[in-house]
């Protein structure tokens, strides 16, 4: 049995990872800004330990992860879940839009994996899962500063497997497609206060019109994605440092790294050409 922490565990994806996990005969500790809010199948299972917490708030993280470990004695596998979206074309987005959206889906991710990982060191083992999007490798119009906050959990989470190596610790990044949940909602997605009309019309905003017809009636299963997550994480094979789930994900990462083989090729030797040769 081992102790999972959850970020963001009150619906959507988080949601049925808790249940998949708790399934699995897990201690899972289910957070969330308002654990009250939580399901009452996750709430009140004798496994799990609802916490609340806003990962943008460093003492609420520091008292989360303290309540964890005092109640299980250790943290195993750390989910970080919390997020959301900001979706507009990038000219539309304030300063303060887009620190927003790096607040949860970044500084959030970094405070709560910081605050995670002495334990992990001290146990000498460990597994981070950070839940990614398949904006995370794919940068598409209107969504520009998900995809950048989504590059970032990437980065965060390659580098991170390097790090930690030395401590027995793993670090992969889940890259899903569209999932049919609730984060299309108004409460998980943020608009521009401002839109430009000129944007109209324009890839940007179609972007726009997509969310609002697609809400509710994504391709993907998020029971499905939860449980094949979770199979991978206890599989005790050395974790993949990306995983696509989903066939738009697999379909988008194939399209991505074709092209850029394809544009790399054309310009490879004069690229190479460019090493600094000495006596030139």
């Amino acid at each position: 049995m081992s102790v999972w922490m959850i970020t963001g565990a009150a619906r959507g994806l988080g949601l049925e990872i808790a249940r998949a996990a708790l399934a699995g005969g897990e201690q899972v500790a289910v957070t969330a800004r308002r654990p009250e809010s939580l399901p009452e199948d996750v709430r009140t299972h004798r496994h799990a330990l609802p916490v609340r917490l806003d990962v943008t708030d460093q003492a609420l993280v520091d008292a989360a992860v303290s309540e964890v470990a005092d109640r299980f004695g250790t943290i195993d596998v750390l989910v970080n879940n919390a997020g959301r979206a900001l979706l507009g074309a990038l000219e539309e987005i304030t300063d303060a839009e887009a620190r927003s959206q790096f607040d949860v889906n970044v500084f959030g991710l970094i405070t709560t994996t910081r605050a995670v990982l002495p334990i992990m060191r001290a146990a000498g083992a460990g597994t981070l899962v950070h839940i990614g999007s398949r904006s995370g490798f794919e940068g598409e119009p209107g969504v520009s500063m998900y995809s950048a906050s989504k590059f970032a959990v990437a980065g965060i989470s390659e580098a991170l497997a390097a790090e930690l190596a030395p401590f027995g610790i793993e670090s992969m990044v889940v890259e899903p497609g569209v999932l049919r949940t609730d984060f299309l909602d108004p409460s998980s997605v943020q608009r521009p206060g401002r839109l430009l009309a000129d944007y109209d019309g324009t890839p940007a905003h179609v972007t726009l019109d997509w969310a609002e017809e697609a809400n509710h009636t994504q391709l993907g299963d998020p029971v499905k994605a939860a449980a094949f997550i979770y199979r991978v994480v206890t599989s005790g094979r050395t974790l993949p440092l990306h995983l696509p789930v989903g066939q738009d994900s697999l379909d988008r990462r194939e399209v991505i790294t074709e092209r850029i083989a394809r544009e790399s090729a054309a310009l490879r030797e004069a690229s190479a050409a460019t090493a600094h040769v000495e006596g030139e």
